[in-house]
């Protein structure tokens, strides 16, 4: 039998796997006569701040005894490894300990599915009403919407939390009959669609009346596996944006796929491990369809369904559509600027403020902080280019070619710093 301090190892190394958490966006004021805490829009662990701070959350699993045998995870009924519960009157008391060291800002509660869906629901909602109920902590609470769940609990977790999510892990039916046949993706997508009703019923309730209580006021995300069955990037890809039009998601998460447990046992064949880059681009694609009016069909298609591995997807656009380009910086609309590679938000922000007062030379342009090693290509400035003597993908390439194709072969026979099929 663990005592509280290694069930609280095992739990909280069990958690790892999950990276749907991040910056809540939610603030919260303590009001309450006697509360503990306050739920700050920065709010939550392992992840960076919008001003720089790096988060502190207790992130952790309610058990990791689980019904299902999903290959991908390491809590499967089948793998091999320490074993070990919280009660929630347990877990409550921890939260309020380390908040009270000032080790952490919240929670982030997720478990594995023990006994049942609605057993598990029941202790993530009990445990909540204790840190909300009996001991006053208003701070950042994010928890895992269990699938298969009674909609009732959902419904009860909402109203407590502030952020939920429910992961979707694998972003078809077909690969979840193939690593996860206990699960359905219909079941799974239930809560979702449950918690993105709830959130906009409840944004009308809080117009009309001035006690309405919010439900899961930071919103909803979900995680993907990626690597672990076959689908392209432009599958998962087109899959994000699917969730995000229907569900109104604050963010999708990737997670590689590695293999985790005894091999031997898993329910299938484990595919090979995805790449630390490809997750890389699917972020970096995933920030495009969130913030820069991108499309999934627009970076990716079933000609080319995957992401380039030296360039990343916005760069590949604007490559494959050099038709669009060059543009006037001077003249161009911010909803143009911010698809030339090498401006964001902020520098075509500064760009159109600065152009109301006078046309902006190329040294005022560089000024801006717009990245001119890569811009200049799709760009003009007061009509004249500096993009080099031709707009053509072979020569925009040849001159952003990242730095490490350059470096010196270690190994004969070798091109690109790639030996013997590893990168160096």
């Amino acid at each position: 039998m663990y005592d509280i301090y290694d069930r609280l190892q095992i739990l909280a190394d069990s958690a790892k796997y999950d990276v749907s958490c991040s910056s809540s966006g939610n603030e919260r004021k303590n009001n309450r006569s006697g509360g503990i805490g306050n739920a700050r829009s920065f709010g939550i662990c392992h992840a960076w701040a919008a001003d720089g701070r790096c988060i502190s959350l207790l992130k952790i699993l309610m058990t990791n005894h689980c019904v299902y045998d999903c290959a991908y995870c390491i809590n499967r009924a089948s793998n091999d490894v320490p074993r070990a519960s919280l009660t929630p009157e347990e877990i409550a008391e921890t939260t309020m300990a380390f908040y009270r060291r000032n080790y952490i800002e919240g929670l982030f509660l997720s478990s594995a599915v023990d006994v049942s869906p609605n057993r598990t629901m029941e202790r993530i909602v009990k445990t909540l009403e204790l840190l909300r109920h009996q001991w006053q902590f208003q701070g950042y609470i994010h928890v895992k919407a269990i699938p298969g769940a009674d909609p009732r609990l959902i419904q009860q977790a909402g109203f407590l939390a502030d952020r939920m999510s429910a992961n979707i892990e694998l972003p078809s039916s077909e690969s979840l009959r193939l690593l996860a046949p206990q699960k359905q993706l219909k079941t799974i997508l239930q809560p979702m669609n449950q918690i993105q009703q709830g959130i906009s019923e409840n944004r009308y309730a809080l117009k009309q009346y001035r006690n309405a209580k919010s439900f899961v006021p930071a919103g909803q995300s979900t995680q993907m596996i990626i690597g672990a069955t076959p689908e392209s990037d432009f599958q998962l890809i087109n899959a994000s944006q699917k969730l995000y039009d229907r569900f109104q998601l604050k963010r999708v998460f990737y997670s590689a796929y590695i293999p985790v447990g005894n091999p031997k046992k898993v329910l299938a064949p484990i595919p090979r491990i995805a790449p630390l880059m490809r997750e890389h681009r699917l972020y970096q694609a995933d920030w495009l369809l969130r913030f820069y009016g991108f499309r999934a069909e627009e970076l990716l298609d079933e000609i080319k369904p995957h992401f380039d591995a030296d360039f990343d997807p916005k760069m590949i656009w604007a490559i494959r559509h050099l038709e669009q380009f060059p543009i006037e910086i001077n003249r161009a609309p911010f909803e143009t600027l911010i698809r030339v590679p090498g401006i964001g938000h902020k520098t075509a922000s500064r760009i159109c403020n600065q152009r109301q007062l006078a046309s902006l030379s190329v040294e005022e342009v560089k000024k801006t902080r717009l990245v001119w090693k890569r811009a200049r290509f799709f760009l003009t400035v007061r009509g004249k280019y500096y993009g080099g003597r031709s707009l053509s993908p072979e020569g925009i390439k040849t001159a952003l070619q990242p730095e490490w194709s350059h470096q010196l072969r270690l190994f004969p026979g070798t091109k690109g710093g790639h030996a013997h099929g590893l990168s160096i």
